[in-house]
């Protein structure tokens, strides 16, 4: 497996990886929809506000396909008005639904903090299952103390992690997303 940071020419794929993985989990509309959000990510964010990470296939990983796209996660920037902290958050995550299970997730994660950290990003933060990205340090928040941008609808997915020797404690002020995370609906 080879993991990597950019987009490098792959929207197209990576729009695809991220349709087909949710089309399979949750139905072919919910596919659609984080279709268009990637779509507008990849499209609408400053580069300084996005990473896009990504995960593909090694030779021996495959026959026909020396390098098909297997997995892809992107942070952009939460900004807290009164926090001078950076802060990132990870939304949307996919991982090719022949290859769950064997541990890409969490290697393409394990990658993405560590790169996030390397690039002075203080607070990772998801809005995600907790039994998942608890396996790679992400704690409950209290969304009282940790605002999200919009209304959560799981509140019990609102989760993070400091990237720095600092524990993770309040973030200060309101708190705003990038535009294409701007849509009540995805909360």
């Amino acid at each position: 497996m080879i993991l990597s940071e950019g987009i490098a020419g792959q929207e197209a794929q990576i729009i695809a990886l991220f349709e087909a993985t949710f089309a399979a989990s949750e139905g072919a509309s919910e596919g659609a929809v984080i279709g268009d959000l990637v779509r507008g990510l990849l499209s609408k964010t400053p580069s300084e506000d996005i990473y896009v990470f990504t995960a593909h296939d090694t030779p021996h990983d495959t026959a026909h396909d020396k390098d098909r796209l297997i997995g892809g996660a992107i942070f952009s920037r939460l900004v807290y008005a009164e926090d001078p902290r950076s802060v990132f958050i990870l939304s949307p995550m996919a991982v090719a639904s022949p290859r769950q299970g064997q541990g890409v997730g969490q290697a393409l994660l394990r990658h993405a903090l560590t790169k996030l950290r390397d690039a002075g990003v203080d607070v990772a933060i998801t809005y995600g299952d907790p039994a998942f990205y608890g396996k790679i340090g992400f704690e409950p928040l209290d969304p009282e103390r940790v605002a999200a941008p919009l209304p959560l609808s799981m509140p019990i997915g609102w989760i993070g992690q400091s990237l720095t020797e600092t524990p993770l404690v309040a973030l200060t002020g309101a708190c705003s997303c990038v535009e294409a995370l701007n849509d009540p609906s995805i909360w």
